[in-house]
This record gives C-alpha cells, structure tokens and sequence, in this order.
C-alpha cells in the first residue's frame, strides 16, 4: 500500500491497523538537539484518546506512546525517530459481522475494490486510530515550532446547525466539544444528545489559526504553501471540505472588497485586513494564517441504513460497535498536527530558498 508518507524534509510514515498489535509513526528529518521525551509527547495524544466523555466512542485505551529511536539522553539524534503506541482494548468480534457488507459513509467499497480484500476490524488503515501516529509527529513538529514562535489552535467552529458567536480561547479545553463559546457548547450538547437518542451522529466545522508564521514559507506553483495545508488536511480520513482566509465567501465579493491592503505596522509590512488568511500567491505573508475543514458525520450509527452485501443483495442494517457519536472534538488535535507537520516542513525547506 502506497500513500502512507507525507511531507519532504520533515517526513512522517504511519503505520498500524485498528485492532493490530499497534499504531505509530516513523518520522525523517527531524534536526537534531530538540529535547524530546514520551513525558513531552503524551499531552497531545490524551487530547485525541478515546472515552473522554459520552461524545466520544467508550473505548478505553491509555494511549501510552513509546519512543524506540532517534532520541538519546533527551534530546533527538538527528536519526529516525520511531513512536508507537499499542493497543490494548480491541474488541474484534464487534466487527465480524460487518465483514459480509458494506458499511454506507465507510471506506469498505473502495478497499474491497482496490485490494480484493480488506481488514474490516474497525476499519484497518481506514480507521481513527490511525491518526495516533499523526498527532505524535504532530508533537514533535510542535515543539520545533513553538521555538520559532509559532503557534497553533484549533477549536470547533460549529456543531451540527450550532455555530459559535463567542471566541474565549481559554474555554476550549474546558468543555468535551472542544467549542471556545459555553453558550454554543450547551446548545450543541442538546442537539448531540438528541443525534444519540435517535442512533445517528453529527458533524461540524474546525477552525484553525496559527500565529507567528513568518513571510516567505511555501513556493508559487505546485506547492503553495496553502495547498499543501489543503493535502493535508484533506488526507485526514472524516474531512469533506477546506477553505482558506474567506474561502467560498470571495466568490460573493468584489475585488475591492477581497483585496487586502497594505500598510506599514512597527516599522514592518502588514496588512490592514486578512481575507486571504495569511497566504498570497501560495506563500505566507506573515499575518495569521486561518483555515477551516468541514468534518463529516461519523459513519457509523445504530439507525437502520441500506446498503449492499458481497453476494449483491440489497440489506438493511444496524451498526453494532463502540463509535463516535461526532468526530469532531477529537479531530481537532489531528488538525492541529497536520498543520504543525505541514508548516515545519514548509520551514526546512525555506532554509534551500536563498544563499543570502
């Protein structure tokens, strides 16, 4: 199987399936001297772990991450560095039964079609689980940035029809929706409970914004910074949509409204507006750079659904298991680790720009 490697100087590789031995990451690239330990690690994988609240899919895993390489005496080597995480709560029986269909929403079809075959123990390479790999790489990447002054947060914008009107950064952490406005958050929580009680599921809207990202990362053609942000967050397995600055909303303005001007700000070029969110041409302006991913609804659900079997009879079923009645919240972490990846390489690979 191809595709499981993203990024140029700093490179990931996940691997692993959801009820395997384990999940991780390798990662390539990564300079030598951060300091560097599971200790660091740890808090950004508790943040995406399973059975946090009842928005989240009861499976309990401690998601304890191991590093097998690349660091020595705390500090990272320069070497690849190899992080896995072992599973310890799968329940594969749960699955055998969805091993004769395939599931509406699921990536089933597809791989059946693709291989001939397919790991239908909760999902395989298709599952959630995967994303463990991405947000310890995420974390490495991080804290790279974080020397650099950059910072990164992602929060839910929305919930279902439940948007938010307030941003209070400091809340975000403090409820399970992962939404900077309580009042949105208290809505949202009425709307999910309803979603559950009727065996269905939502979706929402994530929004990220990183500060402190210098001008000049990303290159004018096949790899605008902005596009390679779009790969990968589009390479996260729930995500249907990404948007940019004001994304589809330019296509109702005019240039004069779309156009951000310039000025001088501390003696250093600014912008008076941010309707690009923080990239021209495919290269960062230094302003903060603003996106937004559209999470899809999580497939799997306990209300009745029709589908296909491999003998192509027409079935209806009902999804038994332990699932995410929303993704969302803890997506939001993931989102976070591919940008943190996206940017730091972006970054190493500025240094190649210029010799002066």
């Amino acid at each position: 199987m191809a595709g499981s490697s993203f990024g140029t100087i700093f490179k990931v590789t996940t691997f692993g399936e959801s009820h395997g031995k384990g999940i991780g990451v390798i990662i390539d690239g990564c300079p030598a001297g951060l300091t560097l330990s599971e200790e660091l690690v740890q808090p950004y994988l508790d943040r995406r772990a399973p059975g946090q609240s009842k928005f989240s899919t009861p499976r309990k895993e401690a998601d304890a991450v191991e590093i097998l390489s690349g660091v020595f005496e705390g500090k990272t080597t320069g070497t690849p560095i190899m992080m896995v995480v072992m599973n310890q709560n799968q329940k594969s029986k749960d699955y055998s039964e969805i091993a004769s269909y395939f599931r509406p929403g699921h990536a089933d079809f597809g791989f059946d079609t693709k291989y001939g075959f397919r790991d239908y123990r909760g999902g395989g390479r298709s599952s959630g689980r995967e994303t463990i790999g991405r947000v310890a790489a995420g974390a490495v990447a991080d804290l790279l940035l974080k020397q650099k002054g950059i910072e990164i947060k992602a929060y839910a914008k929305s919930i279902g029809p439940v948007s938010c009107n307030a941003y209070d950064f400091e809340e975000i952490e403090k409820n399970p929706l992962r939404m900077p406005d309580h009042d949105a958050f208290e809505k949202a929580e009425e709307y999910l409970v309803q979603c559950m009680n009727e065996g269905d599921s939502a979706g929402g809207i994530i929004e990220c914004i990183i500060e402190g990202v210098p001008a000049g990362l990303g290159d004018p053609v096949f790899d605008k910074l902005d596009a390679n942000l779009a790969k990968a967050i589009f390479s996260i397995g729930a995500v249907k949509g990404f948007e940019i600055g004001d994304g589809f909303e330019v296509a109702n303005l005019r240039g004069s409204q779309n156009n951000d001007s310039f000025m001088m700000q501390d003696g250093s070029v600014s912008k008076k507006t941010n309707h690009a969110g923080g990239i021209l041409g495919g290269i960062s302006d230094g302003t903060p750079i603003v996106f937004r991913c559209a999470i899809k609804p999580t497939p799997s659900i306990s209300a009745t659904q029709h589908t296909v079997n491999k003998n192509g009879e027409e079935i209806e079923i009902s999804i038994k298991g332990r699932h995410d009645p929303i993704i969302v919240p803890r997506a939001v972490p993931v989102v976070e680790a591919m940008a943190a990846i996206t940017l730091l390489d972006a970054l190493l690979l500025n240094e190649t720009a210029r010799l002066y």
